[in-house]
């Protein structure tokens, strides 16, 4: 058409290449535009408004994607947070808690992100009802930590799952079994995002069905979708009506993530009488936790870094230890009242996190994510608490699971405590092998948990079987090379061994 030839004859003078940029990208907006509404036609009734407002929050997250380029963050102007504005724990703690601290809880509504599946662990079905605990899901010791709380406070604390369109079906059939619980329990769904091919960034979808060969074609877009899809459900104006006022987010795998009742009262009465909007519970870096986000100040704010932000060129310095001594657990408190304000304005920025995919069939995608701790730079007065490692017990893999299975743990009231006998507060190093990763591989070859309270780092590799009651102390590495097989025997006591070649127990 003519008026593109004018377009480039424009854009061939001297500030031209950015305006040739900015026609493709007004091009590339419409045929998104035209792409999104034909997929909104195929949408039932019933479904209409519901995928109407999920596709109107991709378009304004496309339109940001092409405006944002490279990494998100200027690198000169990322500083250590100032002193005041993570606080230790210990600090909080000191403060003590008030008479009345069922008034307290009463203002408060626990938020479990459960969107993710557990096929990383090679389970069918949400992460959340993988068995963790003597038989006890992730959600069952959930449900049990804030049935305790309401119980011994005589409270009324709600607990919210936010599910995703993978997990919110199979959520649902199972919160039957907690109807007599006294936790009430609300569900709410994140939003259903289309993937986008990687060469011509239009979607892959072509109608709205998630079945069948249209499955690959729809993603949630990552946890920070709390904010606007917790608004449009309804339950923030509902739990406002009823005088809550913060709610407590983490991730539902990690088990460290419990009520703190001491976080809560410093929220509730500042030591100041300034109010927080947003607090994020931090903790100190390990060598393991080099990937881990970390809080800076940048432009007088404190700012949430991911790895993903940060130029190729200060990756290193990124993942150093000394000058980033903190990581995000994502356990996070939020005000409702600031999260309604901010959401109505259209004015909480988080960074957008670029996920590419490879479909079954071979195509690339990309899928355009935020995460939920990005959006701290648009709260007033937020603040990071240094908590102790033991709020960060989080299960990826079968080797995380290994270790709250053990009797390094105890469990009471829902709540996973380091076992008083273990001499050193530090959590092992435990490195199962690809044996090892899926839940029924791995549960297949432990004939019991082994004791290990006086482990300090356990590598297995192979195909290794550990018979009943085994003990595991100091460093135990046990190698079986391909084609051999290890058989740890029941009973066996291994201290700073390295066991490997080939050991096989045969029934006589």
């Amino acid at each position: 058409p003519s008026y593109f030839i004018e377009d480039l004859s424009k854009a061939m003078s001297q500030d031209g290449a950015s305006q040739f940029q900015e026609v493709i990208r007004q091009e590339l907006e419409l045929s998104v535009k035209k792409e999104l509404e034909k997929i909104l036609t195929t949408a039932p009734s019933h479904e209409f408004e519901h995928t109407k407002k999920d596709l109107d929050g991709f378009r304004k997250l496309f339109h940001r994607f092409l405006q944002e380029k490279g990494p998100s963050v200027d690198w000169g102007k990322i500083q250590r947070p100032p002193e005041d504005s993570i606080q230790p724990y210990e600090k909080i703690k000191a403060r003590g808690l008030p008479d009345n601290i069922s008034s307290v809880l009463n203002k408060l509504v626990v938020v479990k992100l459960n969107g993710g599946l557990g096929t990383s662990m090679g389970c069918k079905g949400p992460k959340s009802l993988i068995g963790v605990r003597n038989e006890n899901t992730f959600l069952d010791l959930t449900v049990q930590q804030i049935e305790h709380l309401n119980k011994t406070y005589n409270t009324d604390v709600p607990l919210v799952l936010m599910n995703s369109f993978n997990t919110d079906e199979d959520t649902k059939k199972i919160l039957q079994k907690y109807n007599h619980c006294r936790v009430k329990i609300y569900t709410f769904n994140q939003s259903r995002y289309p993937r986008i091919n990687k060469e011509s960034l239009l979607p892959v979808a072509k109608d709205v069905s998630y079945s069948g060969e249209n499955t690959e074609a729809w993603y949630p877009p990552g946890h920070g979708d709390i904010y606007a899809s917790f608004y449009n459900s309804g339950l923030l104006d509902t739990f406002i009506a009823e005088g809550k006022e913060y709610i407590f987010v983490s991730n539902i795998d990690n088990l460290g993530a419990t009520v703190d009742l001491y976080i809560l009262n410093h929220l509730m009465n500042p030591p100041n009488g300034k109010r927080c909007e947003f607090v994020m519970e931090v903790t100190n870096k390990t060598r393991a936790d080099v990937k881990g986000g970390t809080l800076t100040q940048y432009e007088g704010k404190l700012r949430l870094v991911e790895i993903a932000q940060v130029p190729k060129a200060h990756v290193d310095e990124f993942k150093s230890v000394s000058k980033f001594k903190i990581f995000n657990t994502n356990n996070l408190w939020i005000s409702l009242a600031a999260v309604k304000r901010l959401q109505e304005q259209n004015a909480i920025d988080m960074e957008i996190i670029v996920n590419p995919k490879t479909l079954d069939g071979g195509l690339n995608v990309i899928q355009l994510e935020t995460a939920v701790g990005a959006a701290i730079k648009s709260f007033e007065n937020s603040l990071g608490i240094n908590v102790p490692r033991s709020r960060f017990l989080p299960v990826k893999t079968t080797s995380d699971l290994l270790l709250v299975m053990s009797n390094l743990y105890s469990l009471n009231a829902g709540s996973l405590t380091m076992s008083e006998k273990r001499e050193f507060p530090t959590v092992p190093l435990v490195k199962l092998g690809s044996s090892f990763t899926k839940v029924q591989d791995y549960l297949r070859r432990f004939e019991s948990i082994p004791d290990m309270l006086e482990l300090d780092h356990l590598t297995v590799s192979g195909d290794v079987t550990f018979g009943k009651n085994v003990s595991l102390k100091g460093t135990v590495i046990i190698i079986a090379n391909h084609g051999d097989r290890i058989d740890i025997p029941p009973g066996a006591v291994l201290e700073n061994k390295i066991v490997s070649g080939n050991l096989r127990i045969l029934d006589h």
